[in-house]
């Protein structure tokens, strides 16, 4: 039995399940104490600190010289890459920056009646850092993430845009980063990752200068310092393990569906993978299948503990109930694959992204279709959106008074300012109404 099997009739029968899901918050709280010394240090000791770290956890012959990446290194990468591969990943850019480009965001002012100037200036941030993970080894890097992070920054007009990927243990860095930073026209980019890196980018080195915005997934470090550097910097948000919910009808094949669930359970063991359906067949079938697909996969391992421990498939009496249940699990995917999704989309209150239809799985938005797959997760879709434009832009607001406007509101502006005890606030107005 690869997953939890749960009959839904009331919403406390979901109970401890949700709090079972609630575990992955904190899965090692010793991180933190380490990646505290970690940002200290590269505080102090800036380059020295980073080539220390990159030697001991990547590339042992690490150098001060490999930290930075050449522009020939970036522009080289490109023979390296398929004719082909490099053909999608153009693709994507351009659906990618379509979808973010309706995100713009313009600067408002208005005019009213008593003369005063309102609006408001939206401006992007000076510099982004973007972190790109390099997948096992380097090996399987997440470019796609790295396209997610950087184009909304592009979009936004930030003028300094940063990339940091940890080296392999060779000290290069994978071709397909390279290619894309280079189809992307991203010319600073860093050998170096984890919390080192992030602490880098924070408060800068002798190389790295500092940057005003972090974005980017990553392990336990990368999360943890982020988390601990948020308010000294801007951060795109905490991201969590991640996560997918089904809600099917007896419409939807159960293989796809399998298949959709070890889509997310490969990520990583803390993954969450669960179907709800109101088809006792349909549950009992896809549970089949995934048994049958997990032996066919390259991480089934990772798969089958994500789907033993967070994993499960819960039987509700409709597609009402079903509502109820993915809207209290607010999860960062869901996928909506019933008859008629439409029908049921305004009923969708919390999630990260929605896929309408059972020929709509997920990966077809984290690579390709545009919106982003940076996503809130642990059930923040509550009250957080995907990464966007916005997370790059900074908006100051616009007042302008005219004397006219201060003498007429002056007294009731002093009046309250001695309200909350600020004399002085209160003086600064009344010696322009007197």
């Amino acid at each position: 039995m690869p997953c939890q099997h749960i009959v839904y009739q009331r919403p406390e029968d979901l109970d401890p399940f949700y709090l079972t899901l609630k575990k992955r918050e904190n899965p090692d709280q010793a991180v933190e104490s380490r990646v505290r010394d970690i940002l200290a240090h590269v505080a102090a000791k800036g380059d020295e600190a980073l080539i220390e770290y990159t030697r001991r956890f990547d590339c042992p012959d690490f150098t001060p010289q490999m930290l930075c990446v050449t522009k020939a290194d970036i522009a080289g990468a490109m023979t390296r890459v398929q004719a082909s591969d490099v053909a999608i990943l153009e693709e994507a850019i351009h659906n990618i920056r379509v979808f973010h480009e309706e995100q713009r965001e313009k600067s408002w002012m208005t005019t009213r009646e008593d003369g005063a100037i309102l609006g408001q200036l939206v401006r992007p941030v000076d510099h982004a850092g973007l972190y790109v993970p390099g997948g096992q080894g380097g090996e399987t890097p997440l470019i796609s993430s790295f396209l997610m992070n950087a184009i909304p920054a592009q979009v936004a007009g930030v003028p300094r845009i940063v990339a940091i990927s940890p080296p392999r243990k060779d000290g290069s860095l994978n071709p397909y980063i390279l290619a894309v930073a280079h189809l992307l026209g991203i010319s600073e980019v860093y050998r170096t990752g984890s919390a080192w890196g992030i602490a880098a980018l924070a408060y800068g080195t002798q190389t790295i200068a500092p940057v005003d915005v972090l974005a980017g997934p990553g392990n336990i470090y990368v999360t943890t310092a982020k988390r601990l550097l948020a308010g000294r910097v801007g951060i795109d948000m905490i991201a969590g393990p991640s996560e997918i919910v089904i809600l099917a009808d007896s419409s939807a094949p159960p293989a796809w569906l399998a298949a959709d669930l070890l889509s997310q359970a490969e990520h990583d063991p803390l993954a969450a993978a669960i179907l709800v359906t109101d088809s006792v067949e349909l549950a009992y079938t896809v549970r089949t299948e995934l048994e049958e697909q997990l032996g066919k996969l390259p991480r089934n391992d990772i798969a089958r503990k994500a789907l033993a421990d967070w994993g499960a498939v819960i039987i509700v009496p409709g597609l009402i109930e079903g509502i109820e249940v993915v809207n209290r699990l607010a999860s960062e995917h869901l996928e909506l694959a019933v008859a008629d999704p439409w029908s049921i989309l305004a009923s969708i209150r919390h999630a990260g992204a929605i896929f309408l239809g059972s020929s709509c799985p997920e990966p077809v938005g984290d690579y390709f279709a545009g919106p982003n797959h940076v996503l809130p997760t642990m059930g923040s879709a509550r009250f957080s959106s995907a990464l966007c434009v916005e997370t790059f832009l900074k908006k100051s607001s616009l007042i302008a008074a005219t004397a006219a406007y201060t003498r007429r509101h002056g007294t009731k502006i002093a009046r309250l300012a001695r309200l909350e005890g600020l004399e002085a606030h209160a003086r600064s107005v009344e010696y322009r109404i007197i």
